[in-house]
């Protein structure tokens, strides 16, 4: 080969390595995570997400990046955050809150989002339709907002002859007038008398207690809501000061020291949340993904907290129970 032909070779075949080299360099996917509390207080339950993607091949710093983003329960932080991860060269953004969903659908209409939420997806504007969803987000929806009737007919079972209810409810909560009238109807259709006082903050839920205090309520039931959840000791610490039997949302309020409560698994969602992700990473299109409706609901009761309370529950409220804590 002449020399000029034998640079002219060289020169073409190192025009191609870089591209070559890039092309061979996959791209890892990029999952953004908007949380409404703080890393802290969704460790337990993004342990259980970040296995769902691990068992599908997809392990972070490996060949997956998580972009996490905390709002500390501040509501108004939620817009910017979700707009700061828009920006992100993102696969798929996960969030676990309704007020956090919702933040992220305006921010964007193109990036495929999955939630994990307890209100109901079509009511709240975020999807057109369960098997449908028809945009860029899907997920599972576990209708704890829409429980507060089931939760107050099993106070009322278990402390039948409490003469007033309280109920706890945060009027920031997108779906506290449905609770609210949810409620209220409940109290009618078993003619119960019932006081309900608003909380969205700690001077609240202080105030709220105080009230409670003075009207000598008999039993108490805590409202679905993420900003309870996040502060599951300054409802559960008020109510065993005052003796009141309370009924709550999550089972983390009952393994926290509250009496009992009803509703579905949160760490549960979170790793059925995990597929989705997966699902999406692996090319499906969140308009085609049904929202997944959760089927399974835990009854679980404290038995310390009602021997502190020196409440008797009867064989068949142990019997309906999915667990009791001893």
């Amino acid at each position: 080969m002449r020399g000029r032909d034998f640079m002219k070779a060289v020169i073409g075949s190192a025009s191609g390595w870089p591209f070559v080299a890039t092309a061979q360099q996959p791209t890892t996917p990029v999952i953004g995570y908007l949380g409404f509390t703080s890393a802290n207080a969704d460790a337990y339950l993004l342990a259980p997400f970040r296995k769902a993607l691990s068992e599908a091949g997809f392990d972070e710093g490996r060949n997956v990046t998580i972009e996490y983003r905390f709002a500390e329960r501040d509501v108004s932080r939620l817009a910017s955050l979700a707009s700061e991860l828009v920006r992100r060269n993102l696969a798929v953004i996960f969030t676990g809150t309704t007020v956090s969903a919702l933040a992220v659908k305006a921010a964007t209409s193109t990036v495929p989002v999955i939630f994990a939420i307890g209100a109901d997806p079509v009511k709240s504007g975020l999807v057109s339709s369960l098997n449908r969803p028809g945009g860029n987000l899907t997920g599972i929806s576990f209708f704890t907002n829409q429980m507060e009737a089931k939760r107050l007919a099993l106070l009322h079972e278990i402390v039948p002859k409490a003469e007033l209810i309280a109920v706890l409810l945060n009027p920031n909560n997108p779906f506290f007038a449905n609770q609210s009238r949810d409620v209220e109807e409940a109290s009618r259709a078993l003619s119960l008398k019932i006081h309900i006082e608003l909380a969205s903050n700690e001077q609240d839920i202080a105030k709220a207690f105080k009230e409670f205090a003075q009207r000598k309520v008999g039993a108490l039931l805590v409202g679905a809501d993420p900003y309870f959840n996040s502060r599951r000791s300054l409802v559960i610490a008020p109510a065993a000061e005052l003796r009141v039997p309370a009924i709550y949302e999550w089972r983390e309020f009952a393994e926290a020291g509250g009496l009992m409560s009803y509703g579905t698994s949160l760490t549960e969602a979170y790793r059925q949340a995990g597929d989705f992700v997966v699902r999406v990473l692996k090319g499906a299109n969140p308009a085609d993904l049904p929202v997944l409706q959760a089927s399974k609901f835990e009854f679980v009761i404290n038995l310390k907290t009602a021997k502190a309370l020196d409440l008797p529950l009867a064989p068949a409220v142990f019997a309906r129970a999915d667990e009791v804590i001893e």
